[in-house]
C-alpha cells in the first residue's frame, strides 16, 4: 500500500479526532501540512508587552498583558445572587477591560490577581463607548510548576490566527506535535532559483516561522515563504496567459472612413494623453489572432466608458459586435443612455435620420417588456445590432450574437466568473475582453489578483471636472455638526443643485426579518444600520422638510427605479435618499453634496466610489461622512484618509494596509483567497514583481511543469478544483 506523505497525513491521526474536527470547522485546516502552512500572526516577547492600543473592533485578538486591578460587583438585590468581575489589563500602550459574569466569575477571580502576566483571547467589542472583551479564555505566563515555565521560557510566543473555539495557545501545542514532519516537506522552488536567490530550505522555514529564537529566524523564515506563495501564484497566472496565447481569436482592426473615425470627428473635444494611449494598447491587442484580456482601470469619472466605446466601435468597423454587461439595471441603462448620447446619429443603424455609417445600439434587460425584448434578441442574431449593452440577461441561452468580437465588462468584482464565461462562450471563436474597473488597484495587486490580464491605467481626469471637498461629521460627540450638514445640503439646493443622501441599509419587511434572525447578543452590542426609508422619513419631516425627496434601493421594481433616476437627472428631485445602487455610473452633473450616512459601515474604496458622484459637473463637489464612531477607532481613522485624499490609488494602499489581505483578494478572487499568508501585496512589490519575471520565463521553457514535480505538486494544492476552474475562465 502506497504510504501518504508525511504532510498529507489528516490531523485527526496526529491530534485525535476531536481537536483535529475543530481545527476543520474553526480555521478549514485539514492536514498535517494545512497546519504547518498556519502561521503565527505575530510574536510577543517575554519581556514586551502587546499594544492594547490599536486592537480592532469586532476582530477575535490574543493579547499579552498584566493585570492592573480585579474587582468583583455584585447586582441582583441585597443577596447579591448575580456577579460581574471587572478586570482591567495594561501593556504601557493603553488599558482594556476584561467582564466575567455569573458562575464564569470564580476562577478567573482567583487567578487574576494584580500583577499577573497573561495571554487573553476573545472577541473586542464596545461598552459604554470603552473597548473591551467579555469572558476571554487565558493561560497565565508565570506559573510555579516547571512545565509552565519551560512551556514559556522560550524568547518569542507566537500568537497564532485563533478562534473562540480554538486559543493561540491550544493551536500551538498542536504545531508542536506536527513539527517534526517538516523535514519531508516537497519543495515548490527549483533549486537554481532558491540558491541564485539565497533563500533557506523549506523544512528550516517551517522550522523558524513556528519556533524561532531570534528575529533574524523570522525574518529568513518569512522571506522564503513569501517567494513561495509569490511564485506558486504567479506561476499559476503565467500558465494561464501561456494557455490564453495558443487560443484563436478574429483579429478586429477598424477600417479607414468607418464608424470610429465619423465618432471620433464628431467629439466635442479632444482626447486626454492618457485615453489615446489605453486606446492604442487596446487596438494592438485586438490587431492580435489570440483574445485581448486586458483590465482597464481608472478614476472616477476619468473617461473610462469613452474608451471602451471606441473600442467597441473599432470591432463594429471590423463587422464584429461588442457587448457590454453591467452589474445592475440601473447602470446598463446609464451606460445605454451615455452610449447613445455619445453616438448620436451614428447609434441610428436602420431607422430614418441614422448616419451612413451607423450601427444599431441595443439595450437588453431582465424586465424589459417582451415586443422590445423580441426586437433586440432578433437585432442581435441578425447583426443589426453592433453594440449591446445589459445586465446578465445578456448571458441567457436564448441570446444569440451573430458575431461576437469583443466583450466589455464593466466592475469586474460585481461579476461572478461563471457569467463573464458564459457571455465569453458566445462567440463562435473566444472574443476579446476588456474589464473595467473604477476602484484603483495598485499595481502589485492588479499583477497578483488580475495576474492574467494585461492592465491599462487611465490617471489624468479630464478638463472641467471640480474638486470635491470632504468632511467627517462626528454626529454622537458634536450632534450640532450633523445640524449644520443637513443646512449645507439646504444651501447646495437653494442655489439650484442636487443631493444624495446614502444609508447602508434599505429599512424594508426584508430587512426587518434579516434583523429579526440577528442573535440578541449582537443587537446589544451595536444598532443596526441606519435606513434609507427611516432616513428619507425623518429628513422629510425635519431638517429637509419642505424639499422634493424621493428613495432609491436594489428592491425597487426596475421601472420605478428608472423613473426616480430619470426625474433626478431631470432635475425634478431635491434630494435623492438611496442605498449603494449609485456607488457606480451614475452621472447627474448637477448634483454637488452628498451627505453619507454611518460612513464607518463602508469600506474606503467605497466612499471614494460614491463620492465621485458629485462635483461631475462646473460647481465644486461637496461630501460628508456622518459617524458615529468614537474618534480613536480605526475606522474613524480610516475616514478621516478618505478625506484626507482624492487620490484614488492613495486610498487603495490605504485599504489595503488596513484589511488583511484576505479580504483584499476578496470572494470573488477565490483563486487566490486563502492562499496568501505571509506575502502582502503592498509591502512585497519587488518579491511579487521577481516571481512575475522567474514564473514567465520558467512556464515558457516548461509550460507542463515537466521538470518541476514539486512546484506541480504545490499548484495542485493551491489550485483545487474550484480554483482551477476559476482561473481557467478568469
Amino acid at each position: 500500500m502506497e504510504r501518504v506523505p508525511a504532510l498529507d497525513e489528516p490531523l485527526k491521526k496526529s491530534l485525535g479526532p476531536a481537536t483535529a474536527k475543530v481545527m476543520a470547522e474553526a480555521l478549514d485546516l485539514h492536514t498535517v501540512g494545512d497546519l504547518l502552512h498556519h502561521y503565527p500572526r505575530r510574536y510577543a516577547e517575554r519581556g514586551e508587552l502587546t499594544t492594547l492600543a490599536d486592537l480592532p473592533l469586532d476582530e477575535h485578538v490574543t493579547v499579552v498583558a498584566q493585570v492592573a486591578d480585579a474587582r468583583v460587583h455584585t447586582f441582583n438585590g441585597a443577596k447579591g445572587r448575580g456577579q460581574r468581575l471587572e478586570v482591567t489589563i495594561t501593556d504601557g500602550s493603553g488599558r482594556l477591560q476584561l467582564v466575567f459574569f455569573g458562575k464564569g466569575v470564580h476562577k478567573p477571580h482567583h487567578d487574576l490577581l494584580p500583577g499577573t502576566r497573561a495571554m487573553f483571547a476573545g472577541k473586542v467589542s464596545l461598552f459604554n463607548r470603552r473597548l473591551q472583551l467579555a469572558h476571554p479564555s487565558y493561560e497565565l505566563l508565570r506559573g510555579d510548576s516547571e512545565e509552565a515555565v519551560d512551556v514559556w521560557a522560550g524568547a518569542l510566543i507566537p500568537i497564532y490566527p485563533a478562534t473562540t473555539k480554538l486559543e493561540s495557545w491550544k493551536i500551538a501545542k498542536a504545531v508542536d506535535a506536527v513539527l517534526p514532519s517538516a523535514v519531508d516537506a516537497v519543495d515548490p522552488l527549483p533549486d537554481a532559483l532558491r540558491e541564485g536567490r539565497g533563500l533557506a530550505e523549506l523544512p528550516d522555514a517551517l522550522r523558524l516561522i513556528h519556533r524561532p529564537r531570534t528575529k533574524a529566524d523570522i525574518a529568513t523564515a518569512r522571506e522564503r515563504l513569501k517567494w513561495d506563495e509569490a511564485f506558486v501564484l504567479q506561476v499559476a497566472l503565467a500558465r494561464r496567459r501561456h494557455a490564453d496565447t495558443q487560443l484563436p481569436a478574429v483579429a478586429r482592426r477598424p477600417v479607414p472612413e468607418g464608424i470610429l473615425d465619423a465618432f471620433d470627428a464628431k467629439l466635442p473635444f479632444t482626447l486626454t494623453d492618457g485615453q489615446r494611449k489605453v486606446s492604442q494598447e487596446i487596438f494592438d491587442d485586438l490587431a492580435t489572432d489570440h483574445p485581448m484580456h486586458r483590465l482597464l482601470q481608472g478614476e472616477v469619472g476619468s473617461g473610462k466608458t469613452l474608451v471602451a466605446l471606441r473600442a467597441m466601435l473599432a470591432v463594429v468597423d471590423s463587422g464584429g459586435q461588442a457587448a457590454m454587461l453591467a452589474p445592475t439595471e440601473v447602470l446598463a441603462q446609464q451606460h445605454h443612455r451615455s452610449v447613445t448620447e455619445m453616438m448620436g446619429e451614428l447609434a441610428e443603424g436602420g431607422m430614418l435620420g441614422g448616419a451612413d455609417r451607423a450601427t444599431k445600439v441595443v439595450l437588453l434587460t431582465g424586465s424589459m417588456g417582451t415586443a422590445a425584448r423580441r426586437q433586440a434578441l432578433l437585432d442581435l442574431v441578425t447583426g443589426e445590432a453592433g453594440v449591446v449593452i445589459g445586465t446578465h440577461a445578456l448571458i441567457e441561452d436564448k441570446v444569440q450574437f451573430h458575431d461576437l468580437g469583443l466583450v466589455v465588462v464593466d466592475e469586474q468584482h460585481r461579476f461572478g466568473v461563471e457569467q463573464r464565461d458564459a457571455l465569453r462562450g458566445k462567440g463562435k471563436q473566444p472574443p476579446h475582453l476588456l474589464v473595467m474597473t473604477a476602484t484603483p488597484i495598485p499595481r502589485t495587486v492588479a499583477m497578483t489578483v488580475f495576474g492574467d490580464l494585461e492592465t491599462s491605467v487611465l490617471d489624468q481626469l479630464p478638463a472641467g471636472r471640480s474638486p470635491i471637498a470632504t468632511h467627517v461629521v462626528p454626529a454622537a460627540d458634536k450632534p450640532h455638526f450633523l445640524a449644520r450638514a443637513w443646512e449645507r445640503v439646504r444651501e447646495e439646493v437653494g442655489k439650484g443643485h442636487q443631493a444624495y443622501v446614502v444609508c447602508p441599509r434599505i429599512g424594508d419587511e426584508e430587512d426587518q426579518k434579516k434583523k429579526a434572525k440577528a442573535s440578541a447578543e449582537d443587537e446589544a452590542e451595536k444598532r443596526p444600520p441606519l435606513a434609507v426609508l427611516d432616513v428619507a422619513e425623518k429628513l422629510g419631516a425635519g431638517p429637509l422638510a419642505g424639499l422634493r425627496i424621493a428613495v432609491l434601493h436594489g428592491r425597487m421594481h426596475p421601472d420605478d427605479k428608472d423613473d426616480v433616476m430619470r426625474r433626478f437627472a431631470a432635475g425634478e428631485l431635491d434630494v435623492l435618499v438611496a442605498t449603494t445602487v449609485i456607488e457606480v455610473g451614475v452621472n447627474v452633473p448637477n448634483a454637488t453634496a452628498m451627505v453619507i450616512m454611518d460612513a464607518d459601515r463602508f469600506g474606503v474604496s467605497q466612499l471614494h466610489q460614491l463620492r465621485g458622484r458629485v462635483g461631475r459637473g462646473s460647481a465644486p463637489g461637496l461630501c460628508l461622512l456622518v459617524s458615529e464612531m468614537p474618534e480613536a477607532t480605526p475606522a474613524r481613522q480610516r475616514l478621516a484618509a478618505v478625506a484626507a485624499t482624492l487620490d484614488g490609488f492613495e486610498l487603495s494602499r490605504i485599504d489595503l494596509e488596513q484589511r488583511r489581505e484576505g479580504d483584499v483578494l476578496g470572494q470573488a478572487q477565490s483563486g487566490v483567497r486563502s492562499s496568501l499568508r505571509v506575502l502582502t501585496v503592498i509591502d512585497d512589490e519587488e518579491v511579487i514583481a521577481a516571481a512575475r519575471e522567474e514564473a514567465t520565463a520558467l512556464v515558457l521553457a516548461d509550460p507542463d511543469l515537466a521538470a518541476h514535480p514539486g512546484l506541480r505538486t504545490a499548484l495542485d494544492a493551491l489550485l483545487d478544483k474550484d480554483r482551477e476552474e476559476y482561473l481557467e475562465k478568469g
